[in-house]
């Protein structure tokens, strides 16, 4: 396959194109993903970072923001804001942990809970998005996440 950068007759080292790279494949795919979900997640009545944060609840409720931040890779200055509004809007409360008064619990609402169910239909709707067979989505998906591993491992 013949790159713009074949064509080239400069003996100076190319610079890389952006459309070569991997981190901007990873980033417009991750960008491409939530603007599919922020069509979908309206009827929700949420953004697409509470909807992650409510998937970890609806795995395992009540937990450290801690443990939602390493679920999710966010830091707490990151989730304090969001785990806020999300308070707000009677989505999950927000209480200090009796044996650690420096940790705070993040507990489904009834709300919270209820919207569980009607997140079902969530996933063949962004399944249909990326017209890819079910198995290949989960190939690539598993695919991705090694990718992650293995990147995190490289920053430790």
């Amino acid at each position: 396959m013949e790159t713009k950068r074949d064509k080239t007759n400069d003996k100076a080292k190319p610079v890389p194109l952006l459309d070569e790279q991997l981190c901007f494949a990873l980033h417009s795919a991750s960008l491409a993903m939530a603007k599919v979900y922020r069509t979908l997640l309206p009827k929700l009545g949420i953004t697409y970072s509470q909807y992650l944060v409510m998937m970890v609840l609806w795995e395992q409720d009540a937990l450290t923001v801690s443990d939602i931040g390493e679920r999710l890779f966010l830091d707490s200055a990151t989730l304090t804001p969001l785990l806020k509004r999300m308070e707000a809007a009677a989505l999950i409360s927000r209480t200090r942990a009796p044996n650690d008064e420096r940790q705070v619990i993040i507990a489904l609402t009834k709300k919270g809970s209820t919207l569980r169910q009607q997140a079902v239909d969530l996933m063949p709707a962004v399944l249909c998005a990326t017209q890819a067979p079910l198995k290949e989505a989960r190939a690539l998906r598993d695919r991705l996440v090694e990718l992650r591993t293995n990147l995190m491992k490289s920053v430790e």
